[in-house]
């Protein structure tokens, strides 16, 4: 459980302003000067001692990542912050946007330090127009008040910062597709390597960091990396936004530490499951792309990254779905393998031709015209489509059909034989 002292979101709700007073009132740019000065280095090493791992959902080391750019380059170097956040089921980073923008542009400006960036681009998605105005506000302010721009905090490191609109596709969230976007070109792909460290943004040595990935990380360097690496478990570190909705009685979106269990988190903070946790029937952790977790397994899983892993699943970008026994929970994923299916980019041959094909497949077992031997032939259509696309849409698309049939195989074929016994 996250103790209130050391929360790093204290404005998520919005019950204060997101302005700058208020920002600096609740300890945002403290100190900013000082910290800058402690150079790139000190810098890139408090982040990785920290063990802060990205919170976009890969969950690799954010220092580690920094310390891959090269440097004496010369030339432009550039930030990019993924703020697209088009994964089903996740609204965190909306929430920083909106309500703790100052938090960003801060943690932008470290981040830009720290990997020698001379321009930093935020890029967000098309719908969040509120979270739009409210960064935009606070990148206008940041600048009036010298925070950013030229000599950017009295000191004689220089930064701007745009604030990019994409049009939201959610291929975009990955980050060479990202890339491409924010080129003006279409939003697809690009194969690794080069890697963007190398060959980024305008062939640009560039990295990409998620929203919240960025906005920890005045925290971590104010209040010390031993301080961020106390909270939660060895190699699970730090505190972790959650977002939990579906069959629950207070949906809601909250900042825990990294470990918590998930009964906890779903008892504690929203409200218990609808009509109590013996009606739980399955949970989607890190949103619609993981791999979904059935009522036994729920009782005892921690919500980090080697926890959810260590059951076959993933924390993703802790987008947690609750699904009573109320839910058809073939429809529900027969529902992503479409929305899947529609989100590629139909660059790469295995995604283009089997997420529709899977889409299809699920709608027949939802409508109960399949035959019960048509379920293998799915689960290997959806192995021959993981981990070999460009980008990670694929297994997106694969690994909750996957997870389906891992727990609920023998409801599924009950369902379907029943279907072909009425039919017949």
């Amino acid at each position: 459980m996250l103790r209130d002292e050391d929360r790093i979101y204290t404005n998520l709700y919005g019950f204060e302003g997101s302005d700058l007073k208020s920002a600096r009132a609740r300890g945002d740019w403290h100190g900013a000067k000082e910290i800058i000065q402690r150079g790139r280095d000190w810098i890139v090493s408090e982040v990785k001692d920290s063990g802060l791992r990205g919170r976009g959902g890969a969950g690799f080391s954010t220092g580690l990542k920094w310390s891959f750019m090269p440097k004496n380059v010369k030339g432009p170097v550039y930030l990019v912050v993924n703020g697209d956040e088009g994964e089903p089921g996740t609204c965190k980073d909306r929430e920083i946007l909106r309500h703790d923008p100052h938090k960003l542009v801060e943690g932008a400006l470290y981040a830009s330090v720290g990997i020698g960036a001379t321009a930093a681009y935020i890029y967000v998605r098309g719908e969040f127009k509120r979270e739009i105005q409210a960064l935009e506000r606070a990148v206008a302010e940041a600048y009036e008040a010298g925070l950013i721009g030229k000599n950017a905090c009295g000191t004689d490191y220089s930064l701007d910062i745009y604030v990019h609109v994409g049009a939201g596709a959610y291929v975009c969230g990955e980050e060479s597709a990202l890339i491409e976007s924010l080129e003006g070109k279409k939003g697809q792909p690009r194969s690794k390597p080069p890697f963007p460290a190398q060959v980024g943004l305008y062939s640009r040595p560039t990295t990409v960091n998620n929203v919240e990935s960025i906005a920890d990380v005045p925290a971590i360097l104010r209040r010390g990396a031993s301080w961020f690496s106390s909270i939660g478990r060895p190699k699970n570190h730090g505190s972790k936004i959650f977002c939990i909705s579906g069959h629950v009685n207070t949906p809601c979106t909250v900042e825990e530490s990294l470990g918590i269990p998930l009964r906890e988190l779903i008892e504690k903070h929203a409200g218990g499951v609808r009509g109590g946790w013996d009606n739980l029937l399955a949970v989607i952790p890190g949103g619609s792309s993981t791999p979904m977790l059935p009522k036994d397994v729920c009782e005892t899983v921690l919500m980090d990254y080697d926890g959810l892993s260590s059951v076959k699943s993933g924390l993703g970008s802790a987008g947690v779905i609750v699904m009573d026994k109320s839910t058809d929970l073939v429809r529900a994923i027969a529902r992503l393998a479409k929305f899947y299916a529609h989100e590629s980019c139909g660059q790469c041959t295995p995604c283009r031709e089997g997420t529709p094909w899977m889409a299809k497949m699920m709608e027949r077992i939802a409508n109960g015209s399949a035959r019960v031997e048509e379920i293998d032939m799915l689960l290997d259509v959806s192995k021959q489509i993981e981990g070999r696309t460009i980008c990670a849409l694929a297994d997106a698309a694969a690994w909750p059909i996957q997870g389906l049939f891992r727990h609920f195989r023998p409801d599924v074929e009950r369902r379907l034989m029943a279907a072909r016994k009425t039919a017949a």
